[in-house]
């Protein structure tokens, strides 16, 4: 039988909700961060112990294994806590934008509309005029892809969309941090694969995912809502893992 670490005794009790983060002892790095009660801080070295040969492995799996391949151990350690859910979920948020390269799946909580902004970005999400949506319009949040990629490319891969809806939208809009950064038009929607986009790296999380490609806007259009902040209405909520949002 497989053994399983877990904290002593009546340590639980007094942690309460807590942030962690999992550390290769190899480099030093922190290559996963998360939040949880009890002993959750050790369920991925059980995942890690269950999964098969075979199975499509995540980053964090993998690297797990690698470290024990090493000889070495998953350094656990607890970042925060004795905190409540709320601010777990907000201590957790600012790890996942503060360590680059993370193997976290879905950095949602680093997605955050208050996450890492630069001053500037500051000024314009909260003096920007709010945007009157006058077409069909899907809004896609591009908070981390918009640091490695140009705008376009950060918007139009790979979602978890229904391509029906998403092909019924007058103009696509890509969001960072609340303010409208682009706008794009005519857009066919694809599969997210290597052939229909040769220019992205398609991994495993890609499949069942679909991309698009699509002209800029005109720029009476682009004058209508780039630069504005979208309505409250359409912010994606703590704990709101979609990227997307449609006014139709």
């Amino acid at each position: 039988m497989m053994s399983r670490e877990c904290f002593r005794v009546g340590v639980v009790e007094h942690l309460q909700y807590y942030v962690y983060r999992l550390i290769d002892p190899r480099d030093g790095q922190t290559f996963y961060v998360g939040k949880g009660k009890g002993n959750r801080i050790f369920s991925h070295i059980y995942d890690e112990q269950i999964s098969k040969e075979g199975d499509s492995l995540s980053d964090k799996i993998q690297r797990i294994r690698d470290i024990k391949a090493s000889g070495l151990a998953v350094l656990h350690v607890i970042h925060r806590h004795a905190l409540d859910e709320k601010t777990a979920f907000e201590v957790e948020g600012a790890l996942i934008d503060a360590y680059l390269g993370l193997s976290n799946i879905q950095n949602c909580s680093g997605n955050s509309e208050n996450g890492v902004m630069h001053v500037h970005e500051i000024n314009q999400k909260y003096a920007a005029i709010e945007a009157v949506f006058e077409h069909k319009v899907l809004l896609i949040s591009i908070n981390k892809g918009i640091k490695n990629s140009s705008i376009y490319d950060a918007v139009r891969f790979a979602w978890r969309v229904n391509k029906d809806r998403a092909g019924k939208a007058d103009v696509i809009l890509a969001v960072a941090h609340g303010i409208i950064r682009g706008a794009y038009i005519n857009a066919t929607w694809l599969e997210a694969t290597t052939d229909n986009f040769p220019m992205h790296f398609v991994q495993e999380t890609d499949l069942n995912r679909f991309g698009f490609i699509a002209d800029e806007a005109s720029d009476n259009i682009k004058s209508l809502y780039i630069g504005k902040k979208i309505p409250k209405e359409f912010e994606r909520k703590k704990g709101d893992i979609s990227p997307i949002k449609y006014t139709y």
